[in-house]
C-alpha cells in the first residue's frame, strides 16, 4: 500500500523539512519521498485534508483502558482506536485494571491484546503487589516482558523505606520508578483543592501541601539513592519549583502534567459536576500560570491526557461519592492548543516522553519509518458528546471551546483517520 499525504506542513525540528509544506509519499510503512509536489498514481491512497499539519507521532504517557476487569469503562481494542483517531501513535497504559498488572503474565497479556493495531501500547506495570503499597512487585521480570516503567496509578507510596528500596533496586536494570505526588496523611478525606472555592462550596479540601511534602520526600530519597524517578501529574506552581531545584542538583528526575491541570481551575466546581473530580484536584488559576511557565521553561518534561474512563454508575453521582478521573484522549490536542502554541508543547508529547521511556522517535524524512500524527491546529469548535469516542463519557471538557483537532495517524503501516 502506498499513501500520499498532500500539502502537509511538517512540524518536526529534527527534520530538514521543518515548517515546510510538502507532499509525503509512504510505501510499506517507510517514507520514500518528500517533495514540493508528487504526482498522484492510480494505486495511491491519497490524503488531502484542510490545513493538514504533520508531526512525529504523539505519545501519551498516562492512559487507563480498564481491561482486564473493567471493560465496562473501556477495552483495549476501542481504547487503541480512540487513541489513534485522537492523534496518538503510542500510549503508556496504567496498571489500574482488575487484576492489577503486577506480574509478567499480566504485562504479556496487555502486549498480546495490542498486537496489530496502529497505535503502540506500552505497559506501565505496578510498583507494588496489587498496588497496595506494601510489597514490591517483580519489577525486573516485568521489564523483561515489556514493561517500560513502574507505578501504582494515582496511589502514593506511604512507606519511605519501600520507595528507597525501589529506587535502589531499579538501578540494576535502568528501571524508571514513578511516585504519585500525594501525602495521604495531609490530604485526608479531601476531595477538592483546599482554598476559597472548597470553603464556599463546603467540600473537604486537599491542601497543595500534600503534594509538596510527598515530592520533597521523594527528591530527598532520590538524592540519597540515585536512580531515575518520574513524578506524574503535578498540579501546583510550588511543585514546579521543587523539581526545578532538583534538576539543578543533577538529579535524574522527570515530571508530567495533565492537560486538564493546564487548562481548568477549581472555579469549575461551582456546579458540583463530578466530571471535574480528578486526582490531583483541579487547582487555582495561579497554579495554571505556574504550570504553563514550567512547560515553556523546560522544567516539566511531559504533557499527558491522564485519560481515565469511569463508567456512569461510578461517575454520575454526588461529587463526594464519584470516582476520580476524566477521559482526555479526544480533547487533549484541542485543549492544549487553546492555551499554548504548537511549538511550545509539541516536544512534550513527542521527543521528550519517548526519550524518558526509551522509545525510538522516527523523524519525518526520507527512508525513515512513518510514525506520523495528522492534525489541523486552527480548527475552532465546541467539544460535544459526539466528539467522544470512548465507551465512558466522563469528560471534563464537554461544552468547552477548543482550538485544533487531530485528523488521525499513520503508523505501523496503517492509516487511521477520524
Amino acid at each position: 500500500m502506498t499513501t500520499l499525504l498532500k500539502s502537509a506542513t511538517i512540524i518536526d525540528s529534527s527534520s530538514p523539512y521543518h515548517h515546510h509544506q510538502k507532499d509525503i509519499l509512504i510505501t510499506n510503512g517507510i517514507i520514500i519521498k518528500i517533495e514540493n509536489s508528487i504526482e498522484i498514481e492510480n494505486d495511491y491512497q491519497v490524503v488531502a485534508l484542510d490545513n493538514l499539519h504533520v508531526s512525529c507521532g504523539w505519545f501519551d504517557t498516562s492512559v487507563s483502558f480498564g481491561e482486564p476487569g473493567f471493560e465496562e469503562r473501556e477495552n483495549i481494542k476501542n481504547g487503541l482506536n480512540v487513541a489513534a483517531k485522537s492523534g496518538f501513535t503510542a500510549v503508556a497504559v496504567n496498571a489500574n485494571s482488575n487484576p492489577v498488572i503486577d506480574n509478567k503474565s499480566a504485562v504479556e497479556f496487555l502486549i498480546h491484546k495490542a498486537n496489530g493495531f496502529a497505535t503502540n501500547l506500552y505497559p506501565i506495570a505496578a510498583l507494588t503487589q496489587n498496588s497496595k503499597g506494601i510489597d514490591m512487585a517483580e519489577l525486573y521480570d516485568m521489564q523483561q516482558s515489556g514493561a517500560i516503567a513502574f507505578a501504582d496509578y494515582n496511589k502514593p507510596i506511604a512507606n519511605d523505606n519501600l520507595m528507597k528500596i525501589a529506587l535502589l533496586y531499579a538501578q540494576n536494570f535502568d528501571g524508571l520508578v514513578f511516585s504519585f505526588p500525594k501525602n495521604n496523611s495531609i490530604a485526608g478525606e479531601g476531595i477538592a483543592n483546599e482554598g476559597i472555592n472548597s470553603t464556599k462550596l463546603g467540600l473537604k479540601g486537599i491542601p497543595a501541601l500534600a503534594e509538596h511534602i510527598q515530592i520533597a520526600r521523594d527528591l530527598y530519597l532520590l538524592e540519597y539513592t540515585g536512580g531515575k524517578l518520574h513524578i506524574p501529574t503535578i498540579s501546583t506552581t510550588k511543585s514546579v519549583e521543587l523539581i526545578k531545584e532538583a534538576k539543578k542538583k543533577g538529579l535524574q528526575v522527570t515530571c508530567s502534567v495533565s492537560v486538564h491541570h493546564l487548562t481548568l481551575s477549581d472555579d469549575e466546581l461551582q456546579g458540583f459536576d463530578s466530571n471535574y473530580k480528578v486526582n490531583p484536584p483541579l487547582r487555582t488559576k495561579a497554579d495554571i500560570k505556574g504550570l504553563l511557565k514550567g512547560i515553556k521553561s523546560g522544567v516539566i518534561d511531559i504533557i499527558t491526557s491522564d485519560h481515565n474512563p469511569i463508567d456512569i454508575e461510578h461517575k454520575k453521582l454526588e461529587f463526594s461519592e464519584a470516582k476520580d478521573g476524566t477521559i482526555g484522549l479526544e480533547s487533549a490536542f484541542g485543549a492544549l492548543n487553546s492555551v499554548l502554541e504548537v511549538e511550545d508543547f509539541i516536544a512534550n508529547i513527542t521527543s521528550k516522553p519517548k526519550a524518558i521511556f526509551g522509545i525510538k522517535e522516527h523523524s519525518i524524512k526520507e527512508n525513515s519509518k512513518a510514525e506520523i500524527t495528522l492534525f489541523n491546529p486552527e480548527l475552532n469548535y465546541t467539544f460535544a458528546k459526539k466528539d467522544i469516542l470512548s465507551i465512558s463519557k466522563n469528560s471534563a471538557f464537554l461544552d468547552k471551546k477548543l482550538n485544533g483537532k487531530a485528523y488521525g495517524i499513520y503508523a505501523n503501516n496503517q492509516l487511521i483517520l477520524k
